[in-house]
């Protein structure tokens, strides 16, 4: 009996040493002084949408073991935030002080060397970056020697940065590397928006370094979440070739080209990034989802993308409209989508913080002094947080916006923007008289075709 027990113990021991007990969890600690926040958000960097909520502690310490599926995460705390390099098996020890993280920050633990350069490289990229517009308005020639300074500093500040692994630099001098080429990618569509000429093209010459970039290197793919940028940028380029060549929708053009991608893991992952949101959008649902089907071939995602599917599905003109109770009027009191019946109605799904929604303001206003008098109320729903009230109430004087002002009861949380599946803004919807959906994704105030619509429905 006893040999039977040192048997079974000597069999256990062995069993826990076999590579299926590796650890498969990251264990993070710490404490955040002088916050008045109650838990924190932590991220997947690759995939937003995965994200787990940690605890605060009354005296601002936590403690939790994550299981999220990536090496790179990103912490959230009030308006702070830290980048983590958090490996399976690794432990992360925080401690900083809410009102001045960065000359507070203590990251201590197994990858301290790696996460303590990713915050030095982060504020030594934010301060030769300096101010994005000034970055960008400069010529090419001064524009690529900005940037290249900025590669070189990074680089060397990894190299004689102490305790970091060989195979890590390796991937990282890639992943410095990628940023440097996804600017100068960026160059002509940013340096065209701040000369106001959105035509404009750089020379030839400018974008020679990218013309022999490999898409399809599964590895940086799953380390460099700059060539992740990167590849999209490049595949969303050549599917607006096919937009000026077929006349194609965007959003479909977009799936087609990603479609054409060899390796799985790059087409699969981009296909879902784009459907997560792009079919949320999209005027060509059926084609759209179909498109998406045929050619990703990950189960999980695509259980995710029906389910969008068949949601949006209920969202189809004609069906009744989600609806809305009491939210607030920034006059006063409350008023609800029900009060709204026997008219037309134009609504704008906006908050004070989104440039894009801004954009929109004046040419809104145009539209709703065109239509004045007619059988058409215009609605605008911020998404404000409660913390960004009084900013609402105050750009509406400031602005001078019109139409009803309502602000929605909880944010993006809030049930009708959920049951839109709203995931972005700004964001339109026409409804009918009777509270039926025309278009839950109708057309912006500076779109031509909105006008066109509108006259079409005999106001």
């Amino acid at each position: 009996m006893k040999k039977l027990l040192i048997l079974v113990a000597l069999v256990t021991v062995l069993d826990a040493c076999t590579p299926e007990n590796k650890i498969d969890y990251t264990t993070l600690s710490g404490k955040i002084e002088n916050s008045t926040a109650q838990k924190l958000t932590l991220y997947n960097r690759f995939d937003t949408t995965e994200k787990l909520e940690i605890v605060l502690a009354k005296d601002g310490t936590f403690v939790d073991t994550l299981k999220i599926n990536s090496d790179f995460l990103f912490l959230r705390e009030e308006n702070n935030r830290i980048d983590l390099y958090a490996p399976k098996g690794s432990d992360i020890n925080i401690y900083y002080s809410s009102k001045n993280k960065d000359s507070t920050l203590l990251l201590t633990g197994s990858t301290a060397d790696i996460n303590n350069y990713i915050f030095n490289k982060n504020k030594v990229h934010a301060a030769i970056a300096g101010d994005q517009k000034e970055l960008f308005l400069k010529n090419e020639e001064n524009f690529k020697a900005a940037v290249l300074k900025m590669k070189n500093i990074e680089e060397n500040l990894l190299y004689k940065t102490a305790g970091i692994p060989e195979d890590f630099k390796i991937n990282e001098k890639k992943n410095i590397h990628y940023s440097y080429l996804a600017a100068l990618n960026n160059y002509r569509s940013y340096h065209g928006y701040y000369i106001k000429n959105r035509s404009f093209e750089p020379t030839e010459s400018f974008l020679n370094e990218l013309k022999d970039l490999d898409l399809e290197s599964e590895a940086d793919f799953i380390f460099s979440m700059n060539y992740r940028v990167l590849v999209s940028a490049l595949l969303k380029n050549k599917s607006d070739d096919l937009v000026a060549k077929d006349s194609l929708e965007s959003d479909i053009a977009y799936l087609e080209t990603i479609a054409k991608v060899k390796n799985t893991v790059i087409k699969n992952k981009l296909l879902y990034d784009a459907a997560a949101f792009g079919i949320t959008y999209t005027d060509k649902l059926e084609a759209y989802y179909l498109l998406f089907s045929k050619n990703s071939t990950n189960t999980s995602n695509n259980e995710k993308i029906a389910e969008s599917y068949n949601k949006l599905t209920s969202l189809a003109a004609g069906s009744p409209s989600p609806s809305f109770t009491d939210y607030e009027d920034n006059t006063g009191g409350a008023k609800s989508l029900e009060h709204l019946k026997g008219k037309y109605v134009y609504i704008d799904v906006w908050a004070t913080w989104c440039g894009p929604c801004i954009a929109e303001i004046p040419s809104l206003k145009k539209v709703e002094e065109a239509f004045h008098g007619k059988n058409i109320q215009f609605l605008s729903i911020s998404i404000d947080a409660e913390k960004d009230h009084d900013k609402w109430k105050k750009m509406i004087v400031e602005k001078k916006l019109g139409g009803i002002q309502l602000i929605a009861d909880n944010d993006w949380e809030s049930q009708f923007i959920k049951e839109y599946m709203i995931k972005g803004i700004p964001r339109f919807i026409l409804l009918d008289p009777k509270g039926n959906i025309i278009s839950a994704n109708a057309p912006r105030p500076s779109d031509k075709k909105l006008t066109e619509t509108l006259n079409n429905l005999n106001l």
